[in-house]
């Protein structure tokens, strides 16, 4: 303490006091839909269901066009068919063959049928999870009827979290 100052708090403000603006608050981030376009490597692959359910461009078995979105997921049934499929599209991106400017997010196969998948196919859909994220869809009976009201399934989580609205 400094000998021959006043006593008291050593806070001492000169001048008039003039409160400063609080700063404004950032805004808070904006949510923006993240876009994809459901692409099917074969017929009745379940592109128009997984479109209306989980949001995103249905483009049936063509290639996005330059107005759809550019992120692609592939999609395919379990069957021996559509996992071939699947590879044989997974293929074309790897030359180069698909439209410039795509870009393959995933592969999003659905069950054909409600159960457990034969051991080959369980082997040919772990080769493909080697190369891509790999999305399952359990068999969905409403679905089968028509009735796409409900939730998704709990199990499809993942993808929920990944064509839901990102930061």
């Amino acid at each position: 303490m400094r000998t021959g100052a006043p006593q008291g708090p050593e806070i001492w403000i000169r001048g008039p006091v003039t409160a400063e603006p609080a700063p404004e608050p950032s805004p808070a981030p904006s949510r923006t839909v993240r876009r994809f376009s459901w692409v099917g490597t074969h017929g009745g692959s379940g592109v128009s269901t997984l479109a209306a359910v989980y949001g995103g461009r249905d483009c049936g078995r063509e290639w996005p066009g330059p107005a759809d979105p550019q992120s692609v997921l592939l999609v395919a049934r379990t069957h021996a068919t559509g996992l071939a499929s699947v590879i044989h599209a997974m293929e074309e991106f790897r030359r180069g063959e698909a439209p410039a400017g795509l870009d393959l997010d995933a592969v999003v196969l659905v069950a054909d049928a409600p159960g457990r998948l034969p051991r080959p196919l369980s082997q040919q859909i772990k080769l493909i999870e080697s190369v891509v994220d790999v999305y399952r869809v359990p068999w969905v009976p409403a679905w089968r009827l028509g009735d796409l009201s409900g939730r998704p399934p709990r199990e499809t989580r993942a993808l929920v979290r990944l064509t839901a609205a990102v930061r």
